[in-house]
């Protein structure tokens, strides 16, 4: 759009003269009841609206982005969201004291409260999202698939009740068959939700979803159905007012998925036909005529191999994902909300829908891939966003450097989103600006992002919700290195080293007169000593790497974070992600590498150095991410075995089992349930 500030849209005709003919009929003041990213995500809309914004926050977040950003802003509790952003009475009240006419959700928390709406109703204030009875009938799955199926959309077969016991999910698995989706009737991002291949699997996975439901969402109602098998996640985004406009925008593809949570997105899928979607989009706004909705709101659909879709969910809410579909269409999703919300008609009908381009998302958590992507918290010591001045980048996040990343709240840090002309051209987008992505001081996972985006299935579009679980079955490992990949890594640290040296020779007046053009060094990697010349060359510089020539083009201001070198004729960006002495710590494609570079002298001395050996954790559990402990299975004295469980710890409201990796036998257990753990704390000891 020719007027916003959001990055990622297009222009649409029409669109600044019906701004400027509604401006003064919307709201003057909302209020945003959530934080982080979303928060930041609906105050530059309603900033390019002319409308003034009230940020909520807890006590932690008081000096977060988001309340940065808004007009003004509200202290709402404490840290724990139940004591802060859930609590309706405070978010209303500072609605009120604000003069805030309406207030927009973002997603979680209350989004999809209807007691939340319910409560603004009575309050006259503004809602911005659907109604109470649309929040009601889609936010509970067992009553959405009967309505879905009423209004002639397709479910997937399953069992259309509740299940309360271990013995009536088993009763039930058996009939409809394994593998089986037991999951919260009123959950949603992942929570609660557990697929079962077997009784065992069945039984425990009922136990760990109920308890999740619960914590999550003070609703354990538990469902079950068929698990359709390598199946693609697809949904369709709808929007819809109360003038009885409804229409469908193109799809989202969303089957990259890690324990039922989305990792990558996409707009439009390279899988559907146009038949397809246009058959998934007329089935969704079939449903939403039936419940009456307006707002944004999403309905989620299975595809399986032959292109038959069920309906999985309706989400009443704006979805993490969005932007992908703002980049395809031009649409701020958030602008149509506000309207809708105003009482005004949508500004768009079904045939000015096109899908112009492609659009990438990934987005950035900070979790440790490496260790089963346990969550990392920590500050962000460098943070800086790649390509700020490309518009075919967006960064939709709620921090900045300095901010912390703490055990309260979800820890996503950004959505890093592309558009290309294809699908290819943002794919490769999106790998550069990974590699460009500054983010130090906690664990993130784009080693993993960056894997996927090289992998072929991926690159190919031969993917489905399996395919994490089918590429990395034993956890996500980084990729060995190719050849020329490891050429490229090695003669770039040869390079950075080269002009590190060149720069402290070159102010010392001792050797200022003999000119420092060359060198040799001895660059150890994964354990591996090789041969790096490094020489000027040019414009550039010729690094020669165990015998292979790579001819490397840079401009680096030494000691810059960022290493942009074309090598070779391939662009590569390298990050030094730290350095002391001749020790170095790199980041290429994603992953971390450690050197020790050493000139000839000081690698003839290297067998002469002693060993560090590491601690010996094998006869102990540590705890793998901080948390808060939920039962201990054993007590000292028990024997146990390879693969029993020992423990569940609770992180991010997602409940990890911790099973032993040795048979033996329990001396000690250190903590009680209930105890806040920190990561590598002793759990329990064996003998």
């Amino acid at each position: 759009m020719a007027f916003s500030i959001v990055r990622g849209m297009f222009p649409r005709a029409g669109t600044y003269a019906r701004f400027l003919a509604v401006k003064a009929k919307l709201f003057d003041k909302i209020l945003i009841a959530n934080r982080g990213e979303i928060a930041c995500r609906v105050i530059k809309t309603a900033r390019k609206l002319g409308i003034k914004t009230v940020a909520v926050y807890s006590e932690p977040d008081s000096h977060s982005k988001h309340v940065e950003l808004a007009d003004e802003a509200v202290c709402v509790g404490p840290a724990a969201s139940a004591q802060s952003y859930l609590v309706m009475d405070r978010i209303i009240d500072a609605a009120k004291k604000t003069g805030a006419q309406a207030i927009h959700p973002g997603y979680g928390f209350l989004s999809e409260n209807a007691e939340f709406p319910r409560r603004l109703e009575k309050e006259g204030i503004v809602f911005i999202g659907p109604g109470v009875e649309a929040i009601e009938l889609m936010g509970d799955k067992l009553r959405s698939k009967k309505l879905a199926a009423k209004a002639g959309v397709n479910t997937i077969p399953g069992y259309m009740g509740e299940v309360e016991t271990p013995e009536e999910v088993l009763k039930i698995a058996r009939e409809i068959g394994y593998p089986v989706m037991i999951k919260a009737s009123a959950g949603g991002g992942g929570k609660g939700m557990r697929i079962a291949w077997n009784d065992k699997e069945a039984t425990e996975g009922f136990r760990l979803s109920k308890d999740e439901a619960k914590a999550s969402f003070g609703d354990d109602r538990m469902i079950i159905e068929k698990f359709v098998d390598n199946p693609r996640h697809i949904e369709i985004q709808v929007l819809c007012d109360e003038h009885g406009n409804s229409l469908y925008l193109p799809e989202r593809e969303c089957s990259i998925q890690r324990r039922n949570q989305k990792v990558l997105e996409e707009a439009p899928s390279s899988y559907l036909d146009e038949a397809t979607r246009r058959a998934m989009g007329e089935q969704a706004v079939s449903l939403c005529k039936a419940v009456k909705y307006k707002s944004a709101g999403t309905v989620e659909m299975l595809v399986d191999s032959q292109k038959n879709f069920y309906f999985l969910e309706m989400n009443t809410r704006l979805q993490v994902e969005h932007p992908v579909t703002e980049y395809i269409t031009g649409i701020d999703l958030v602008e149509e909300m506000i309207r809708v919300a105003a009482g005004h008609p949508l500004s768009v009908t079904q045939d000015d829908i096109k899908i112009k381009g492609w659009s990438m998302e990934a987005r950035v958590y900070a979790e440790d891939p490496l260790r089963n992507f346990l969550p990392s918290i920590g500050r962000l010591q460098r943070y800086a966003e790649p390509f700020t001045d490309n518009p075919n980048v967006r960064c939709d996040t709620g921090v900045r450097e300095g901010s912390e990343i703490s055990v309260y709240y979800d820890p996503l840090i950004c959505k890093l989103v592309t558009y290309g002309k294809d699908r290819l051209e943002s794919i490769n987008l999106l790998k550069r600006a990974l590699d460009n992505y500054v983010i130090t001081g906690v664990n993130h996972n784009i080693p993993f992002l960056r894997a996927v985006m090289s992998n072929n299935r991926y690159v190919t579009g031969n993917i489905s919700t399996k395919f994490i679980g089918e590429e990395y079955p034993d956890g996500f490992v980084a990729s060995p290195l190719s050849g020329a990949e490891k050429n490229q890594l090695l003669g770039s640290m040869g390079v950075m080293h080269f002009l590190r040296e060149k720069n402290f020779f070159g102010t010392s007046q001792k050797l200022r007169e003999k000119p420092f053009t060359k060198a040799k060094y001895s660059v150890e990697l994964e354990g591996e000593v090789h041969d790096v010349w490094v020489c000027e060359k040019g414009n550039g510089y010729l690094a020669v790497v165990d015998g292979q020539e790579v001819v490397i083009e840079a401009n680096w201001p030494v000691n810059d974070i960022l290493f942009h070198a074309t090598i070779e004729g391939e662009v590569v960006d390298v990050q030094m992600i730290s350095s002391k002495l001749k020790e170095y710590v790199l980041q290429y494609h994603g992953s971390k590498y450690e050197f020790i570079v050493r000139n000839p002298v000081e690698q003839s001395l290297v067998e002469y150095m002693p060993i560090i050996e590491k601690p010996d954790l094998s006869k102990m559990l540590v705890s793998p991410m901080p948390g808060t402990v939920i039962s201990i299975a054993v007590k000292p004295g028990d024997d146990v075995v390879f693969g029993q469980e020992l423990a569940i710890v609770e992180a991010m409201k997602m409940q990890n089992v911790l099973r032993s990796e040795v048979d033996g036998k329990v001396k000690a257990v250190c903590v009680e349930p209930g105890k806040s753990v920190a990561v590598e704390e002793i759990l329990i000891e064996f003998e």
